[in-house]
């Protein structure tokens, strides 16, 4: 009986790997089929040769898969299979060894453990599964372990600001350094890949994933985004192969248009041409994640077509035009959507087969795993294998790039890697390069250690604001501002008063009158309010209240409940007034900006953004933030990104006065378009000055790199770290272009009285335009360029391309 299943089960492995021909992997049967995992001639099988090259390896391995098992490597498994983490704090080191084999047997190419619980059970957990993979399987293929990785790992790693937080920093070396963390906290436990970096552009601010972006910019988004894959795939796993290329696998998301959707509504449909998509959505991808080990499709549609199954945007462009060879993989139940939202199949093997064939990508967990039907579909004939095997050896490719085949546990030492004090070094610094100045009339801020006391109103001021995508619990290890404050004044004479005001989710003004006697009793008010998110089990727990995250939309920018009453009564008690904006999407509230003696934006902080914002207002610490999305005066003004195309932002504004006199205007009538701070925008306690613009060349070929350089002087009495940025306008283009783009960047720190001469390299192809023809040109012509912020002019000269 034992050889009649044998027998029967050579027949669809012969199937496969006579199509399997077709794409040019080995031919030959040089390995028995009852021991797939072995060569005829005793030799060392190339797949298992750790100095093979990794296409020899990739191909040596393919044939030797049957049907189910590469279709198992296309579909995500999950360690609660065999582990029980459903309680975050049980220690319990047992597994289910019937549900770890059910889930190896299908769904064993990737596995998410995104769990929050104790170290060393995940560490058990991680080590039985990848041992079963490696020891009782026929071919020994390890697993990639999955976790969120956006602003640290999901189970008890650190915590660092939300990427539009880290994108404020404009420090590219930075974020490199700290992503480098992640993944040095990450690795030891056994992750190899983590969902991360999110390179959506925040160009729709109702949508409640703001805060998972770097800004609103393609080319800040794509700079930020590069340094992230670095930071976290920089290195090699020990004792891994020496072909590998990298230690942990980032996953650029999502791919590609999400971030705008239609009404601002999560997963809501995405409209625009290909000329928006190229020029916008899809740089900040070409430019960081050609070498990332990973990408994750989008839910939306764009242009009516689902993301998921995008033949023009997976395979024509991501793979053939691009080159892309790693892992693709759809998002939580994604594939399902092809027929509950966006119709465009009526059964699971539809989806399957689109999804697939389009997309060359997997099926992550989270729907009905429509990918369990490819066997029965290909046995059929209504799917060809070309596509799983495609699929299968961009997996394959990814986890020998990692060097998994060599070493896939976690690492004895794995404690050394957590939470270390270098690490909290490292955050503390990022938290205080995150935080923006965006108003400082008659030098309110800093604040003197030499006054009596200062009052702390409002709901932020004792509170751990994180954004989203964070563990059950985490804020926890956060210092909250009142901590914060308490902690940097605990050896000066100065009093805190504080008080609550008024709750983020309510308006009930009856606690403003306290917060007010406290205002009039201190020497200055600093009234902190703004949005609020929750962690990843609380934001999706039924009768929880948010602001932001995902899935959290809104239909108005301004300050929720009571909190703008507050802020107008801590003004009125006529002491200096900070406002703190802790967010993670812009408020729009023009009063602030008018009224307010100083105004401050900190984006969801880390775990040290108490300590840092104390430092910041202080004066300890000089501010260097600079703003990666601009704010709207109101949801009706919106959207206000910077780089909008020629001619569509006329002015002709209107407003309503604070008496409330309507002074009629047209664009908008009631209204101005113009944002009340714009991308680039960040103050500083000292001052710079800009001397000695000068191009490499003023006059250039169409294919040649050029540089910009500036002198920066620092003419105040700080020390103080400055943002270069470098704005490019194409005067006379053949299609409409922006009326201005970011072209490069460069922070540099620069002591008081001294001066730095600093140089940005352009690379061409940022003015390159896509043009009618549908390909990429840099046009001869006029360039305009300027140094300064997106709607400041420090300096400027004409490049001319000709």
């Amino acid at each position: 009986m034992t050889r009649i299943l044998r027998a029967l089960a050579v027949v669809p492995l012969l199937a496969a790997i006579s199509r399997a021909n077709e794409l040019g992997v080995r031919d030959d049967l040089h390995f028995p089929l009852h021991a797939r995992g072995t060569n005829k001639d005793g030799s060392v099988p190339v797949y298992k040769n750790p100095h093979a090259s990794i296409e020899a390896r990739v191909n040596d391995l393919l044939p030797r898969m049957t049907l189910e098992e590469k279709v198992a490597q296309l579909i995500q498994g999950d360690m609660n299979g065999w582990m029980d983490f459903n309680d975050p704090l049980d220690d319990t080191k047992t597994f289910n060894q019937t549900g770890l084999e059910e889930m190896m047997s299908q769904k064993s190419g990737s596995i998410w453990g995104g769990y929050l619980t104790p170290w060393d059970k995940f560490v058990f957990g991680v080590t039985v599964g990848q041992r079963y993979l490696m020891e009782n399987t026929t071919l020994g293929i390890p697993a990639l372990i999955q976790s969120e990785g956006l602003h640290g790992f999901t189970n008890n790693g650190t915590i660092w600001p939300s990427p539009i937080g880290l994108a404020a920093s404009f420090n590219t070396d930075l974020l490199k350094q700290a992503a480098a963390t992640i993944a040095d906290e990450a690795e030891g436990l056994g992750f190899s890949q983590l969902f991360a970096p999110v390179l959506d552009l925040s160009r729709e601010l109702r949508w409640g994933r703001v805060e998972e972006n770097f800004g609103e910019d393609p080319f800040l988004t794509g700079e930020m985004g590069l340094a992230y894959v670095s930071g976290l795939q920089s290195g090699r796993r020990r004792n891994a192969s020496s072909s590998a290329i990298a230690r942990m696998a980032s996953t650029c998301k999502h791919f590609a248009a999400f971030g705008s959707p239609q009404g601002g509504l999560n997963i809501a449909q995405v409209t625009g041409g290909e000329r928006e998509l190229r020029s916008a959505y899809l740089k900040p991808f070409n430019r960081a994640c050609v070498e990332s080990l990973a990408i994750m499709t989008a839910y939306s549609s764009y242009d009516g077509i689902p993301a998921i199954a995008n033949k023009h945007l997976l395979t024509d462009i991501l793979r053939n035009e691009w080159g892309y060879q790693y892992w693709v993989t759809s998002d939580a139940g994604s594939v399902d959507l092809l027929i509950t939202t966006h119709g465009t199949c009526d059964t699971r093997e539809c989806a399957a087969k689109t999804a697939l064939e389009n997309g060359l990508s997997g099926e992550m967990g989270g729907g009905t795993f429509t990918y369990l039907t490819l066997p029965d579909q290909v046995k059929a004939g209504t799917v060809d294998i070309k596509y799983i095997d495609e699929t299968v050896k961009a997996m394959l490719r990814t986890k020998f790039a990692l060097g998994l085949f060599e070493n896939p546990y976690p690492y004895d030492d794995y404690l050394s890697t957590l939470r270390t004090p270098e690490t909290r070094d490292l955050l503390h610094t990022m938290e205080r390069e995150t935080i923006v100045l965006l108003e400082n009339k008659q030098n309110t801020l800093p604040l003197s250690k030499s006054i009596n006391s200062v009052a702390l109103v409002g709901p932020q001021v004792d509170r751990v604001s994180f954004g989203d995508y964070v563990f059950f619990n985490a804020s926890n290890n956060g210092i909250s501002p009142l901590a914060g404050f308490t902690q940097l004044l605990s050896n000066t004479s100065v009093k805190i008063n504080y008080v609550e005001g008024c709750k983020l989710w309510s308006d009930d003004p009856s606690g403003i009158p306290a917060a007010v006697a406290a205002a009039k009793d201190s020497d200055a008010a600093i009234v902190m309010v703004g949005t609020w998110s929750l962690d990843q089990t609380l934001l999706w727990t039924p009768g929880t209240n948010a602001t932001t995250g995902e899935h959290v939309d809104l239909s108005d920018l301004g300050l929720v409940g009571a909190q703008m009453q507050l802020v107008q009564a801590i003004k009125d008690a006529g002491k200096p007034t900070i406002v703190v904006l802790v967010s993670g999407k812009p408020v729009a509230e023009p009063w602030i900006q008018e009224h307010a003696d100083a105004v401050v934006q900190q984006f969801y902080p880390g775990e040290l953004g108490g300590l840092a914002l104390a430092e910041i207002i202080f004066g300890d610490v000089n501010p260097s933030g600079k703003l990666p999305v601009s704010f709207p005066r109101s949801v009706g003004t919106t959207p206000v990104f910077y780089n909008y195309l020629k001619g569509s932002r006329p002015i002709d504004a209107g407003q309503i006065l604070d008496d409330g006199t309507l002074v009629f205007g047209h664009q908008y009538v009631l209204d101005t378009p113009v944002p009340i701070w714009s991308f680039g925008h960040g103050l500083s306690y000292t001052t710079f000055n800009y001397t000695d613009l000068a191009l490499s060349k003023a006059t250039i070929r169409p294919n040649e790199d050029f540089s910009v350089s500036v002198t920066v002087h620092n003419t105040g009495d700080r020390d103080g770290k400055e943002v270069v940025q470098v704005y490019a306008t194409d005067v006379v283009s053949s299609v409409v272009t922006p009326n201005q783009q970011l072209i490069g960047f460069q922070k540099v720190d620069i002591p008081a009285g001294s001066s730095k001469r600093v140089t940005i390299p352009v690379n061409i192809t940022e003015l390159a335009v896509w043009t009618l023809d549908n390909k990429w040109v840099v046009e001869p012509g006029q360039f305009a360029i300027k140094v300064g912020t997106s709607d400041q002019t420090f300096l400027n000269t004409t490049l001319v391309v000709q």
